[in-house]
């Protein structure tokens, strides 16, 4: 479960302050698949970045699992994000001088897991995707929608139980769109993967489970 108890964080500069969100409060529970919306600058990857512990609340306490991560030091922080969290972003983030293959195995490098271990897993994550073919292929030779799968396994080779993805389908075009939502739905449906996902598309928010909406910074729909 990932429960947010009146979150806000402050963005601060010596002349400015910026509000990015104020007095958030969302309960997920497991096996969930839910998705943010609102306007460009409303604070959804803000939101998504504080569930993936990839920042700190200014305010309030984010708990995952039942812990809660403010009581984390940054490498028990680190280590919890490698073994629980998968990351799916709109600019795919892969590295282009890896091949496939050793770009899905990366989150696998920081566990005490074999070569052979590793890359059995990676390809266990691609055949997931539909890209066991491609594993020696390098990104730039793999259409927008193969990136992104090729991100997707790469968020699940370890397996974890929350899977944030910021706008997953946002630089594909709607055939390939909708076979990353088929991906998600059924690693949500097969696997009982928690998934959270930041996306501008009413459509492909309609088949998660629920909607949480914000504008300015608050939650306004939950």
């Amino acid at each position: 479960m990932i429960q947010l108890e009146q979150v806000g964080k402050v963005y601060r500069t010596e002349k400015i302050e910026t509000l990015a969100l104020a007095d958030v409060n969302i309960s997920i529970p497991q096996g969930a698949f839910v998705s943010i919306m609102g306007p460009s600058g409303c604070g959804k990857s803000t939101l998504l970045n504080m569930m993936g512990l990839l920042d700190q609340p200014s305010d309030g306490e984010v708990r995952i699992s039942g812990q809660n991560m403010s009581h984390m030091g940054d490498g028990d922080l680190a280590r919890f994000r490698n073994q629980h969290i998968g990351f799916v972003f709109q600019s795919f983030h892969l590295i282009p001088d890896l091949k496939v293959i050793d770009n899905v195995e990366i989150p696998l490098l920081y566990r005490s897991l074999t070569h052979k271990e590793r890359t059995r897993l990676a390809h266990a994550a691609l055949d997931r995707v539909g890209l066991s073919s491609r594993v020696d292929h390098f990104p730039s030779q793999l259409s927008g929608g193969q990136q992104q799968r090729v991100a997707i396994a790469r968020a699940i080779v370890g397996e974890p139980s929350y899977i944030l993805a910021d706008e997953p389908t946002g630089n594909l075009d709607s055939q390939m769109g909708d076979q990353v939502m088929g991906i998600l739905e059924g690693l949500n449906e097969e696997r009982q993967a928690t998934i959270v996902m930041v996306t501008h598309d009413e459509e492909m928010a309609k088949r998660s489970h629920r909607i949480i909406r914000l504008f300015d910074g608050r939650q306004v729909d939950a």
